[in-house]
């Protein structure tokens, strides 16, 4: 594994399951915020999960797209000398998050309750959603099904691209990420490493399989690029029949700040207007938003 990679994302705050593996875990900055008596992210509102109780983790972080949005360095590409077993990143779950959550403790930050702090040892999420694209780990249905079997709330956060080893995850909820209304948007926002059209196939193919497990479709919408044609997103949906689709603005940070513009970053009344345009088109309708992440959950009516 390239030294240079591995040593800036650890300076990103990056812990690895295995020395030749690039399975990691990284808490999010909800995650800190709640432990420390502040708000939760708007997955709390939306679904309930206690940001101070939910791990942030990826099997591997290797992708197979270039999104214009992604947070994530690609200059930081990290090569996999071989995957994490399963037991390895469940054994080593609480043993980082402690780590990664160390100087918030009871003692060091009076902010910090014991009770959080305890809570937080225990974690009860697991948010596969770090970076890179799960589905590209081999052993991801065993994963979940080890989490799932050790009393674990499971969220998959796939690109969609596949299909066929999303229909063998049976994870608490599964999101597909769906960031365009049509093939050539899709081509331009996300750059795929291989061919758009066999790319937007199995995207469509993951997104009918929706229908039969708890699920959301995810929408990050980019001002100037993929915030086109909301009929077209409708349609989509439609067929797909998730429970719950979120349309959620890009946020200017990271890497995502050499590819893009702060100017590419809609306010959340864009986003809501946006979203408002898509449940007009078919059977969804505006649950709930959260304004300080620039995000509105639909449901399927």
């Amino acid at each position: 594994m390239p030294s240079a990679p591995c040593d800036a994302l650890r300076k990103q705050g990056y812990l690895f399951f295995s020395p030749a593996s690039t399975a990691a875990l990284k808490p999010c900055l909800w995650c800190k915020r709640a432990l420390a008596g502040g708000d939760m992210c708007y997955k709390h509102q939306f679904y309930g999960i206690d940001s101070h109780r939910c791990v942030q983790m990826t099997p591997t972080l290797r992708c197979n797209q270039r999104c214009l949005f992604c947070w994530r360095s690609f200059e930081h590409e990290m090569a996999e000398v071989e995957e994490c077993p399963p037991e390895t990143i469940l054994a080593g779950v609480h043993k980082l998050q402690k780590k990664a959550l160390a100087g918030y403790n009871a003692v060091l930050d009076n902010t910090v309750t014991e009770e959080r702090w305890q809570e937080a040892l225990a974690p009860k999420h697991v948010a596969i959603s770090l970076s890179g694209e799960p589905t590209l780990y081999s052993r991801l249905p065993e994963l979940v099904d080890l989490f799932n079997a050790n009393g674990y709330t499971t969220f998959v956060v796939s690109n969609g691209t596949n299909p066929d080893m999303l229909a063998r995850c049976r994870p608490y909820q599964q999101y597909v990420s769906l960031d365009a209304p049509d093939k050539e948007t899709y081509e331009k926002t996300c750059r795929p490493m291989g061919d758009a059209d066999g790319f937007w196939s199995r995207i469509n193919e993951s997104l009918q399989q929706l229908s039969t497990k708890r699920s959301a479709v995810r929408i990050t919408l980019v001002e100037g690029h993929n915030d086109i044609n909301p009929e077209g997103y409708a349609r989509i949906l439609q067929d797909a029949g998730a429970t719950f689709v979120e349309v959620k603005g890009y946020m200017y940070l990271g890497y995502s700040r050499n590819r893009l513009q702060r100017n590419n970053m809609p306010e959340h009344e864009q986003v809501r207007a946006f979203a408002e345009r898509i449940a007009a088109s078919c059977d969804y309708k505006i649950r709930d938003e959260n304004p300080l992440s620039r995000v509105i959950c639909l449901e399927r009516v």
